[in-house]
C-alpha cells in the first residue's frame, strides 16, 4: 500500500540514517529553539567543516533543519514541524491503526543514551 507523501517520508528518514546527520539533529534538538551556529556545532562533535556543510545541507534540503542569518551568523535549528510530521506518521501507522505499538510505549519511554 502506499501512501500519500511516502517517498518525502523515506528522504526523511535516509537524511536522518547517517549517524553524523542524526547527532546533527539531536545536538539541535538539545538548542531548541534558539540553534546553533556552525562553528559551535563542529565543535561539539567534531565533525571536519567541509563535511559539516555537506551534513547541514542534506537535512535542510530535506527540510528537517531550517537557517537563520543573524548579522554574519547562520543559525541551524531543528525544524519542529516536520519533525513532528514525520513521528506523527510513524505514530499513523504504528500506534493508530495496526497498533503495533501501544501509544503509552512511546509516551512513557526513556530516552536512550
Amino acid at each position: 500500500m502506499k501512501t500519500e507523501g511516502t517517498a518525502r517520508y523515506a528522504d526523511m528518514f535516509a537524511a536522518l540514517g547517517s549517524e553524523p546527520r542524526l547527532q546533527i539533529v539531536r545536538l539541535l534538538l538539545s538548542a531548541h529553539p534558539d540553534g546553533m551556529i556552525v562553528s559551535d556545532i563542529q565543535a561539539e562533535l567534531g565533525i571536519p567543516n567541509s563535511t559539516l556543510s555537506h551534513h547541514l545541507e542534506k537535512l535542510r534540503m530535506e527540510g528537517l533543519v531550517s537557517i537563520k542569518k543573524d548579522k554574519q551568523w547562520l543559525w541551524y535549528s531543528t525544524n519542529a514541524a516536520a519533525l513532528q510530521d514525520l513521528l506523527g506518521f510513524l505514530y499513523a501507522e504504528c500506534c493508530t491503526r495496526s497498533k503495533v505499538v501501544k501509544p503509552v510505549s512511546i509516551t512513557s519511554a526513556k530516552a536512550r543514551r
